[in-house]
C-alpha cells in the first residue's frame, strides 16, 4: 500500500526555464548559452551552478542573488511554471487516499512561493526550511516523517536519479523515476534510475499506478 506521495519540485512540478533564463538575462548572455552550460556541467557530473561561474569566473553567487532580490529581479513562480499535469495529478492522488506533500531542494522563498499556488497538496517544506538537502539521508527522514506513513509505504517521485532514486531507495522509501527535465533525459539509463519502482512519463501514469496501491 502507498500511504503518502512526497514529490520532488524542481523538474518534477515545476519548470526550471524560468529560473535559468533569469540567470542569464542578469549575466548578459543569450539564455541558450547557459542553458547549454548548466546541461555540460551536469553532464560531467558538476553542480549546475558551475555553469554560472563559467560564465562569470570567480562570481559570489550569493552575493549576485542577494543583489537580483534588492533589484527587484528575485526568484519568481506562478502557475505559468507548473507543468500542465500537475495540478489534476495532485487531486487524483490525493481523491485515491494517500497523503500527498512536496518536499525538495529549494529555497524559503520558493516554498512561500509554492504554498501561494495552492496546489492541492498537504503540505510543503523545502530543504533551506530543514537545513538540509537531498542527497542528505536525514532529508528522507525528514520526508517520511511529513508523509506520515511508514518508509516502505511512501513513495517519493523524482526526475534526478542521484538525488532522488538512489537515496530515497537507501532510506526504504519507494521510488518513481519521471523522464522530465535535462537529469531525467541524461540520466535515465543510469544504475540510479534502474532502483525505480516505477518509471513515468508523465503524473497522470502515476495516479493510476497509486490507485492500485494506495490505503
Amino acid at each position: 500500500m502507498i500511504g503518502s506521495v512526497v514529490f520532488d519540485i524542481g523538474s518534477t512540478l515545476v519548470r526550471e526555464d524560468r529560473y535559468w533564463g533569469s540567470w542569464a538575462d542578469w549575466l548578459g548572455v543569450p539564455r541558450h548559452t547557459l542553458s547549454a552550460l548548466v546541461g555540460a556541467v551536469v553532464a560531467q557530473g558538476r553542480d549546475d551552478k558551475d555553469a554560472l561561474r563559467l560564465v562569470r569566473p570567480g562570481v559570489d553567487i550569493d552575493a549576485e542573488w542577494r543583489a537580483r532580490e534588492a533589484a527587484g529581479r528575485g526568484e519568481w513562480l506562478d502557475e505559468s511554471d507548473v507543468y500542465p499535469d500537475v495540478r489534476s495529478a495532485l487531486g487524483g492522488l490525493r481523491e485515491s487516499g494517500p497523503r500527498v506533500v512536496l518536499a525538495g531542494n529549494q529555497t524559503l522563498r520558493a516554498g512561500a512561493l509554492l504554498r501561494e499556488l495552492g496546489l492541492p497538496v498537504d503540505a510543503v517544506a523545502t530543504s533551506s526550511e530543514w537545513g538540509v538537502a537531498k542527497p542528505d539521508p536525514e532529508f528522507f527522514r525528514r520526508v517520511v516523517a511529513l508523509g506520515g506513513a511508514a518508509p516502505g509505504d511512501t513513495l517519493y517521485v523524482g526526475d534526478y536519479p542521484a538525488f532522488d532514486i538512489r537515496p530515497a531507495k537507501a532510506a526504504g522509501l519507494r521510488a518513481a523515476h519521471i523522464r522530465r527535465g535535462p537529469w531525467a533525459y541524461l540520466w535515465a539509463d543510469t544504475a540510479d534510475a534502474a532502483m525505480a519502482d516505477w518509471r513515468i512519463d508523465s503524473l497522470s501514469e502515476l495516479v493510476e499506478i497509486v490507485a492500485e496501491r494506495s490505503v
